[in-house]
Parts: C-alpha cells; structure tokens; sequence
C-alpha cells in the first residue's frame, strides 16, 4: 500500500544558529537531514517537502540594501522566490546524494509554490513578521520615511528591524500539480520539494494572482498545503525530539501521544507560545480539523524511531 506524507523542515535543518551562511554549512546540515529523509523514502514513503527559508531570504535583503544605490531592489515576493530556488537546489544536492547511497532512485523535483492569503486579512494591517538586515536608529527613521516601512526594536541585538504583514496561507496555487507528482501510480519516481518559506504570498485580483510584500508562516503553509493535497500524514521535524508542556520551567514535561481536543485546551491555556511551538501547534490543530489522520513533531534524528510510534510526539483527531 502506498504511504506518503508531508514533511516540513524546519530552519535549523539548513542552518544551525550562529552559523556562518556559507553554502557549506548549510549543506553540510542537510546531509545529515537528509540522510533520515532518504531512509525514510527508502522505507516506501513517498513525500512532499516543504522548508524554511529565514537566513536565506533574509541574506537576499541585504544584498537588495547593499546593492540598492546601482541595482533595482526586487519586492519581497520574489525575494521569496529566490530562496524558494536557492534553499530547494541544495535540497536536491543532498538529497539526490542521500538516495543514491540508500540505493533509491528517485528524482527531487522543486515545485515554485504560490500560496493565496486573502487581501482583507488583518495581518495586511498589523505587520509583525521580522525580516532582513538590522538598522540603527536613524536608518530605520530614513528607511520609515522614504519606503513606508515598519520597524520594531530588537533589544537583544540592539537595532532595529523592519517587519512585514504575516497574513493566514488559505490556499495552494499548484496544489494539482503536486498532488499528481506524489500520487501519481505505482511508476512515478518523484520527491517533491514545495511552498519553501511558506511560499510566495499571493492574493487573487480581477482574475489572476498578484505577489504581495507579505512572509507566510511556514508550518501554516505546509499544513494548507497537505490539506490541498488530501494527505493524511503531517511531520513536522524541529530541534527538539517532542513536544513538551511547561517547556519553560524546571520540569518540563514530555508529550508522547495526545488527541486534539487535549492539545487545543492546551494550546489556548498558553502552553505553547507563538516564538516557539505555537505555529506548529496551530498547524497540527488546523491539519487535523481539516480531514489529517496524524501529526508528528519529532527531530531529524528521531524521524525512523517516531515512524516506528517509538519517537517523537504523536498527535491524533
């Protein structure tokens, strides 16, 4: 019987913190990824991947800023884009190279994935999501008055950093495309690579789409889009092997196997706050109340053991 998921990967994966953006060391960190990724395909998965794309999109503004004065700036939407290219190329490196040491044959294909979010969101009006380079001060005031551009404090780093408008994913552009790569029969030999950084935000207008200056959540993102598809299975890997209640506190506690309607009681208590486990949360809760069967939160290295239901965090309806 054929079994498929969706994986989303989350930003560590590509780039642990602190490291240096070189391309070896985000390849070096999807190897090792990938590695469980390919034993997982091995075990007869089929999948789609989705991915983060912070650092990646992040270095793409600063070079906009940098090169500004002699090149054009591109809008964030394409920005987007770029490292939706950029983060799923090094995807298909390390993944072509994990599968053929599991002797796999497949080919990683990368889907450019356009993600709908409604332009009457709200999100248009509260701009939240913090995004490329830091300012000082007096550049973010320029930068406010010259762009209209929003800035918040960042205390930890001392400047300042612009932020844009997270609205809600409510759909997939190329939903049929990637449904009919992953379930396309018994002969079809494609990995999917798709709506990397929450993909390209789009919102519909007199008949056809138009990019907006916007950055999707990419676990809400990836949830739309296994909704979309009509898959059942929904993996999120994080940097942690589980889930956990009271995170914060001497004694955190370990979530092995919960059902839905415990963790949205849990979810609306405060356990699990939106810097940290709440987007996945969220995503898993919306998953699962739009027709998913199971979520699991897990590490890369967990993913064969949570497979197994020995591993990782497991969420039913």
């Amino acid at each position: 019987m054929m079994k498929t998921a969706v994986v989303a990967v989350g930003g560590n994966a590509i780039l642990h913190a602190g490291e240096e953006a070189t391309l070896e060391n985000q390849m070096r960190n999807l190897r090792d990824t990938c590695y469980h990724l390919a034993r997982m395909i091995r075990s007869g998965y089929d999948m789609v991947l989705t991915h983060g794309n912070g650092p990646q999109v992040g270095d793409i503004l600063l070079q906009n800023e940098l090169a500004r004065d002699s090149i054009p700036s591109m809008p964030l939407d394409v920005c987007v884009a770029e490292s939706q290219g950029q983060v799923g190329y090094m995807i298909q490196l390390a993944l072509t190279e994990a599968l053929a040491e599991e002797n796999v044959r497949k080919t990683v294909v990368c889907v450019l994935t356009r993600v709908v979010v409604d332009a009457d969101d709200p999100g248009f009006e509260r701009p939240t999501k913090p995004i490329g380079p830091y300012y000082t001060e007096e550049e973010a005031e320029a930068a406010k008055k010259a762009r209209g551009w929003e800035f918040i404090p960042d205390l930890k780093r001392g400047g300042y950093r612009r932020v844009v408008s997270s609205p809600r994913p409510i759909g997939i552009v190329e939903c049929g495309v990637i449904r009919r790569l992953v379930f396309g029969g018994a002969d079809h030999a494609e990995v999917v690579v798709a709506s990397g950084g929450g993909g390209i935000p789009v919102i519909a207008k007199d008949g056809y789409f138009v990019g907006v200056e916007a950055v999707v959540d990419k676990d809400l993102a990836a949830a739309v889009l296994a909704i979309s598809i009509k898959e059942k299975l929904f993996i999120m890997l994080t940097d942690v092997d589980k889930v956990f209640m009271d995170y914060s506190s001497k004694k955190p506690r370990p979530i092995a196997q919960i059902q839905l309607s415990e963790l949205e009681r849990l979810y609306d208590r405060g356990q699990f706050p939106s810097g940290s486990m709440g987007p996945k949360v969220e995503a898993a809760i919306m998953f699962l109340k739009n027709g998913g069967e199971r979520v699991i939160i897990t590490s890369p290295g967990k993913l064969e053991a949570a497979l197994k239901g020995e591993a990782g965090t497991h969420i039913l309806p």
